[in-house]
């Protein structure tokens, strides 16, 4: 075989220098690799993580349903109360006969505004005429029996001074007649007569008081008999005043029903007559009640307040009064009176208002509205109310916890304006409330709240 010649120094040389030259250009090679690969790293690490989160949070986001919150708010410390009232007379009364016959004439139909005292009827009563008379002739009758107890005292109150006067003669002339027994002047039988005499004066005088002691008592029964049948003619008297039927104050007639000719029966009775609101003519039967009158210069507002507000009325509060038919007015009332006890069927309290109505605008019977201004120191939270669940739990509000879990609160419900209402116990006012729960809100389910917009 043929042998290769050795390499030269410099050939050597060379490629040891191409081998370093390779080397090196591999080692660069590493290290721009190995720092683009860290630049990279870096870059592309963290996008990674915070699509991973997103990822994350969107699942979650897509699994935690989404409520609006809302924080209920104080509810204004001045409120207007509206209630609906009835309007009624003040004083309002029916008229009653109290003396018996045919009504002769009567002056005063209903709507007719009369005063007090004016003479609103005439009663024709020839019974009660009679009774006057008898009564009269009585007790002129009594006066003269006075007359004549009190002469027939004058006599014994006379008769016991002669008495007294006799029994004083008598006495001295048998004290005298004893004396001369004594001296031997006059027989025994003498003195004797004498004191006899003395003896029957002073039964005189007894007997004459005793006729005094009675004729003075007959003075007095006579007296008395006086006053019985002074009595009994003022009493018949009266009666025959009650012939004219007057009217007990100022008012306006609201009711007539009785006409001329008709049978009036005192005290009592049955009126089958019609009224003279019908315009029909009433026949002859018994009536006791004539006239219906009530007083229109002023008027009272029954109005029913609720119990849970009962506690802000007092004596002396006032309203605004008005009525559909008058909507251009307004009165004002005041708070004069109240029951005192809450009406066990309806859970309100009785209040009346007095209003002045002087030109008669207001009517009995009318419906009137009216508002009160209520001054509240400790005032209510108000809600929409539609964040009220009402259920077997009773009403509740779904609030939000700090965990942001739902869990449902009781609640005391107050006034109700319509599309809000007052909560009067329940809450403290720094809760998170659901502003529409549904079945799906459960108790301890978490949610993502949302702030409600205005």
């Amino acid at each position: 075989m043929d042998s290769q010649p050795p390499a030269s120094p410099d050939s050597q040389q060379q490629t040891t220098s191409k081998k370093r030259r390779g080397i090196g250009r591999i080692g660069w090679a590493v290290i721009g690799a190995v720092f683009f690969g860290s630049l990279l790293a870096i870059g592309i690490l963290p996008r990674l993580s915070q699509r991973s989160e997103l990822k994350a949070a969107v699942k979650e986001a897509s699994t935690v349903p989404s409520v609006n919150i809302i924080t209920p708010r104080r509810a204004a410390a001045t409120t207007n109360l509206e209630l609906p009232g009835s309007v009624v007379a003040l004083n309002q009364t029916t008229i009653y006969a109290r003396s018996t016959g045919y009504l002769r004439r009567w002056y005063a139909d209903i709507g007719d505004r009369v005063q007090a005292g004016q003479l609103l009827a005439e009663i024709d009563s020839p019974d009660i005429d009679q009774q006057v008379l008898q009564a009269k002739a009585e007790l002129a009758q009594a006066q003269a029996n006075v007359l004549q107890s009190r002469a027939s005292l004058a006599k014994g109150v006379s008769d016991v001074k002669q008495a007294q006067a006799n029994l004083l003669i008598a006495r001295q002339s048998w004290q005298r007649w004893s004396v001369l027994v004594k001296q031997g002047a006059v027989p025994q039988q003498d003195a004797d007569t004498r004191y006899a005499t003395y003896q029957a004066n002073l039964a005189n005088v007894e007997a004459a008081k005793n006729t005094v002691n009675s004729d003075s008592a007959n003075v007095k029964a006579a007296q008395a008999n006086v006053y019985a049948s002074q009595a009994n003619f003022q009493r018949n008297t009266v009666l025959q005043s009650y012939k004219k039927v007057t009217a007990p104050f100022a008012g306006v007639i609201t009711a007539r029903n009785v006409n001329t000719g008709v049978l009036i029966s005192a005290g009592s009775g049955t009126s089958n007559t019609s009224s003279s609101n019908t315009n029909t003519s009433n026949t002859n039967t018994s009536n006791t009640s004539l006239y219906t009158i009530a007083a229109y210069d002023k008027l009272d507002v029954n109005v029913n307040v609720p119990q849970s507000l009962s506690p802000s009325f007092q004596t002396g509060q006032t309203a605004e009064i008005t009525v559909k038919e008058l909507p251009q007015r307004a009165f004002t009332g005041k708070v004069v009176r109240t029951s005192n006890a809450i009406d066990p069927n309806t859970r309100t309290l009785l209040t009346q208002l007095e209003v002045e109505n002087y030109n008669a605008t207001l009517r009995p019977g009318m419906y009137a509205t009216v508002k009160f201004a209520i001054n509240r120191t400790n005032t209510p939270f108000v809600v929409p109310d539609s964040a009220l669940v009402v259920n077997a739990g009773g009403t509740q509000v779904a609030t939000l916890t700090k965990d942001q879990t739902v869990h449902y609160q009781k609640v005391v419900v107050g006034r109700d304006y319509g599309t809000e209402v007052e909560i009067t116990s329940g809450l403290t006012g720094n809760e998170s409330l659901i502003a529409t729960p549904t079945v799906d809100e459960t108790e301890g389910l978490r949610v993502q709240p949302v702030a409600q917009t205005k």
